[in-house]
């Protein structure tokens, strides 16, 4: 093997593979953080390869990143034509017809030791109270298409929440390509043709471009996509599907003209096959309809898509395919693989960007100290184990909890078996109105509580700290707090007139004269 470029074996140069998203996520983060330690960040991408553009729906956590880096928000969200999120909508899933919300924030006031939907449970047994939803400012405020940050003040019930964007993936990485080369992250144009090993460690030294030029480096990142050049195609990872689970395997998107009000919420509505799936941009609204191939052909699932547009069409229909599933290992030899060339879960629950994030920030903390680290690759691949599994199991719950049989897709949904660790989840929550606590992993209460509630998993009993309260003044207290709920969303401004004074897309240049 070539020499290391760095001291004591250490990482001296990086090379990316691929851009879009994943690609200039990782340069971005790692000509912030890593390159001022003297580490040579380079991204090879070739024009003639496409990027698939997912992840226009993000979570919260995408707002740490951007801060870690020092991205004014304003900024960012001009350049991308991103509008704020406050959560995501589901219709027709548990029975059509049925809509709630999985907000980005937590249900009912600030504090309190037991669960708020114990509360919930003990007074509706008692008087009409309303839906969970009515007890999320987030929630409320969504549906009214107003937007505010959230209170400083913990005491607040404007602190009760928080926000991610719908964004403009291309646009998010050419914004972060700028920002990378910057920092001084080197670009170089090419199409890879061959990739070259060590004899006897295989570790991979060097890629080869189309033109004759070899690039070298001590630590590779895949961001590939789903052919997975490196890690894949080169050192065979391998790959656990999870489509018996997860039967979803195409995907058709197209984006329309924007009408009416801008909503900070991206909707997830079921069809037939799959589900369906409307962003709404500044500039557009992204459509995209996310099927199973053994249910639906693609015809048919583009003419779905079609009759439910809002707008003019702005392209034509793009066409995906996927398996869903991981890589056995995200981590092998010097190459770590990240976004979809790690693996794929449908972005149902925006997942895709949070994933690049994720390995980027795992990636960051374990940093190699030589170019095998097996120790650093062990406990990446095991973190990142955690995450898919577990995101995994989140998205099936979704599919799981429904009572639908209209449609062979249904059928066969409802009927499934499910994996051991989302069987356990489901059945605390059930009978006892428990989330099961993770240390590690994504989701966390509030979100488990919104799906299984919303998808109609009721718990047979609440915490008995909840009856603990007089009956009156439960049901009293609870009839306040949705009052104080609604009164606080309403003082939030509407959000296409937040935007217009904080981060409105830059006017379209006049076209010429005739």
């Amino acid at each position: 093997m070539d020499k290391p470029s760095g001291p004591a074996g250490g990482i001296r140069r990086v090379v990316i593979v691929g851009g879009g998203t994943a690609g200039w996520m990782t340069a971005a983060a790692l000509g912030k953080l890593v390159a001022p330690t003297g580490v040579e960040v380079i991204l090879i991408e070739s024009a003639e390869i496409g990027t698939v553009g997912v992840g226009e729906s993000t979570l919260p956590h995408i707002r740490d990143f951007n801060a870690r880096l020092g991205i004014d928000e304003a900024e960012f969200m001009r350049a991308t034509r991103a509008t704020f999120k406050l959560g995501i909508e589901f219709t027709d899933w548990a029975r059509i017809g049925d809509r709630y919300m999985h907000p980005f924030g937590e249900f009912g006031a600030p504090g309190g030791s037991t669960p708020f939907h114990h509360y919930w449970l003990a007074a509706r047994e008692l008087a009409d109270v309303g839906s969970l939803d009515d007890y999320s400012v987030p929630i409320v405020a969504a549906y009214a298409a107003r937007f505010g940050p959230p209170d400083d003040d913990p005491r607040s019930i404007l602190s009760t929440y928080n926000y991610a964007y719908q964004l403009d993936a291309s646009l998010y990485a050419q914004f972060l390509r700028r920002f990378a080369e910057g920092l001084g992250v080197t670009r170089i144009e090419g199409r890879i043709v061959d990739v070259r090993q060590d004899g006897e460690t295989g570790a991979i030294r060097s890629v080869a471009l189309e033109r004759g030029e070899t690039v070298a480096g001590d630590l590779f990142i895949d961001c590939s996509g789903f052919r997975g050049l490196l890690i894949e195609q080169t050192l065979r990872s391998g790959y656990t599907d999870w489509s018996h689970w997860l039967p979803c395997d195409r995907a058709v998107a197209i984006p329309c003209a924007g009408v009416g009000r801008t909503e900070p919420y991206t909707r997830s509505a079921a069809m037939g096959a799959g589900w369906r799936f409307r962003i709404p941009l500044q500039h557009r609204i992204g459509n995209g309809y996310i099927y199973g191939s053994a249910f639906i052909d693609q015809d048919a699932a583009t003419a779905d898509l079609m009759s439910k547009l809002e707008g003019e069409a702005l392209n034509t229909p793009n066409h995906l395919r996927f398996t869903a599933g991981q890589r056995t290992r995200n981590w092998v030899g010097n190459c770590v693989s990240v976004g979809l060339a790690s693996g794929f879960i449908e972005p149902l629950e925006s997942t895709s960007i949070y994933l690049i994030q994720a390995s980027i920030t795992k990636l960051v903390e374990l940093w190699p100290s030589r170019p095998l680290d097996e120790v650093a690759a062990k406990e990446f691949n095991r973190q990142m184990d955690l995450q898919y599994e577990r995101i995994r199991d989140f998205i099936i719950l979704h599919y799981k909890a429904t009572e639908r049989d209209d449609t062979p897709f249904w059928d066969y949904i409802r009927t499934m078996g499910i994996p051991d660790s989302l069987a356990e989840k489901i059945e605390l929550f059930r009978e006892k109105g428990v989330v099961q606590e993770y240390r590690e992993g994504l989701f966390l209460h509030p979100s488990w509580v919104s799906v299984y509630v919303g998808q109609r998993i009721i718990p047979r009993t609440h915490h008995m700290l909840a009856d603990a309260e007089n009956p009156e003044r439960l049901v009293a207290g609870l009839q306040r707090l949705r009052t104080a709920v609604a009164e606080a969303a309403g003082r939030l401004a509407l959000q296409d007139d937040y935007i217009a004074g904080y981060c409105a897309r830059p006017a379209e240049p006049a076209a010429p004269a005739a």
